[in-house]
């Protein structure tokens, strides 16, 4: 046995030199990268990552739907971006997104763990972030009683009325053409959702819809939150993070605001005066499907995701499209109108069916400049039963498990394989029967894919319709005059930068017909507006 001065004198030094130290750190530096570059290398190809922030520096500049297009040219129509260390998969080809959020959908329909938006913007409280399970399943089967069918057939009337408003509203003040186009698209949600009409563009309601709608947008950019790259940041507290305690403020309001309007209905319901709508439902089937009041506060409102600022959007972009090519569609459809409708009346619902063009103009805004513009909020891929790893493939592509998934609208309604000159506003190529072949019936993937498609598709189309019908049955439009009578130019590309974007504001030329126009647009609208006060305006029930 060894004595106590002969093992005191083993050295262990060589074990712990700095340079040993030094190269077993370079060792799992090297383990690490590369174990990084074997998954990358199986993954689609894309834009090399810096090791720490992924491409985050690129993608957060203004409009990254752009970049992603780009990049799509580049890398081809499936790709990887990083943000952070975490995989986004951006898809630029409708084949490929159909292939995997909707023939796929059993593993697609997660969302990807989204920091800003869902934890503190949420607590993943709201249907559009929570992921996948039974919790998502009750909310989503709430929302499709309050949207099925014969649910829409009943909120028809309340879009004949408003779209009727809303024109006489552009006789009197064409130049605010926007505020009339928020008014009806968020009257028709709050007199759906709550049962309450929404009068005047001043209404304070158009104003907080609007703003909740526009801030939510804001927070689902990628990349935008440095939190989303480190979710460590989130665990910062809140009086050192502004950007984090605006978010929780605005969490509170929101929950503040739209339980108030829920609360409104509760209190009408009590007093048997509460008027058929989405929310009198909930609380109805409370007891049967039991949540907690944030869940209940985010879901009474989730039509407005699908309904108003996005519907008013689109109707922006139509404007747009009406001022700059509206020399070459507006007088197509001035004949249809002519022919089917007539010039004693404005179009209804019952026309539809025989207005083949409107609905080509339709289907053309939604896919020209499409308002959710990344595809919406983004998807996620889990558990692959027939793979024991839980990662995916697609075309020999690794698809991990986890990974965020990206339909860029951008790149697949832009894409001229599908769409001849893309950037131009062209109905007639939806009646083209030659026309390129495209992976959905619809001829565009404006309201997504999948069990993730957008549940108030049906109210917003109604929507759509019915505005569009009805403001070319009675309007010209074309660009606005300079002092100098020369046209003012409008830029189609000038759009918001946010999740879900809008044209930035523009002037244009919006005028009656004639005015014979004019008499049936008033006459109709009086009519319509009488309607609507007697039913759902109570002189106590003003917010």
């Amino acid at each position: 046995m060894a004595s106590l001065t002969s093992l005191s004198s083993l050295s262990f030094y060589p074990l712990f030199t700095l340079s040993n130290l030094l190269l077993a750190l370079l060792l799992s530096i090297a383990v690490f990268f590369l174990h990084d570059w074997n998954i990358r290398r199986r993954m689609p190809p894309g834009p090399w990552p810096n090791p720490l922030w992924g491409n985050t520096a690129e993608i957060i500049k203004p409009k990254p739907w752009i970049k992603f297009a780009d990049w799509g040219k580049q890398y081809g129509p499936i790709m990887t971006v990083w943000i952070g260390r975490r995989p986004t998969i951006v898809i630029n080809d409708p084949v490929i997104a159909v292939e995997l959020m909707e023939k796929r959908s059993n593993i697609y329909s997660s969302r990807p763990r989204m920091v800003i938006m869902g934890e503190l913007g949420t607590n993943n409280d709201g249907i559009l972030t929570m992921p996948y399970g039974d919790k998502w399943r009750k909310h989503r089967r709430l929302l499709h009683m309050g949207l099925m069918t014969k649910a829409l057939q009943n909120y028809k009337p309340i879009q004949e009325l408003e779209s009727k408003r809303m024109v006489w509203d552009m006789v009197r003040t064409p130049d605010k053409y926007e505020k009339h186009l928020d008014r009806y698209s968020t009257s028709v949600v709050v007199l759906v959702d709550y049962g309450k009409r929404v009068d005047t563009p001043e209404d304070p309601l158009v104003k907080n819809v609007l703003t909740a709608m526009q801030h939510a947008a804001m927070l689902n950019v990628p990349g935008k939150f440095l939190a989303e790259t480190f979710p460590i940041l989130s665990k910062v507290p809140a009086f050192l993070a502004p950007w984090k305690r605006h978010i929780l403020e605005r969490r509170v309001q929101g929950r503040a605001f739209f339980g108030g309007l829920a609360d409104t209905v509760k209190a009408k319901m009590d007093k048997g005066e509460a008027p058929e709508c989405f929310t009198k439902h909930l609380w109805e089937k409370r007891s049967e499907f039991p949540m907690t009041d944030m869940e209940f506060s985010f879901l009474s409102s989730a039509l407005f995701g699908a309904g108003s600022d996005t519907t008013a959007s689109t109707l922006c972009s139509f404007v747009l499209a009406c001022t700059t090519f509206g020399n070459e569609f507006i007088p197509k459809a001035h004949e249809e109108l002519d022919r089917v409708v007539g010039r004693d009346r404005t179009p209804s619902f019952e026309d539809e069916k025989d207005l083949p063009y409107i609905d080509a103009i339709v289907k053309e805004v939604l896919r020209w400049r499409p308002v959710a513009v990344l595809g919406g909020t983004p998807h996620a891929n889990t558990t692959a039963r027939r793979l024991t790893s839980g990662d995916d493939y697609y075309n020999g592509y690794l698809i991990p498990k986890g990974s965020t998934i990206l339909g860029n609208l951008w790149g697949i309604h832009l894409n001229e394989q599908y769409f001849p000159n893309p950037h131009h506003f062209y109905p007639d190529r939806y009646l083209d029967p030659n026309r390129p072949e495209y992976p959905h019936p619809a001829g565009h993937s404006a309201f997504g894919w999948g069990r993730r498609v957008c549940p108030g598709e049906g109210l917003a189309l109604n929507s759509l319709f019915m505005t569009i019908a009805r403001f070319l049955w009675g309007f010209n439009v074309s660009k606005a005059k300079d002092a100098n009578g020369k046209d003012i130019d409008v830029d189609i590309f000038a759009y918001t930068d946010g999740f879900n974007t809008r044209p930035r504001p523009f002037q244009c030329s919006i005028t009656p017909r004639g005015p014979e126009f004019v008499q049936i647009m008033k006459h109709e609208a009086e009519e319509a507006d009488s309607e609507l006060r007697a039913k759902y305006i109570n002189d106590d029930d003003k917010m």
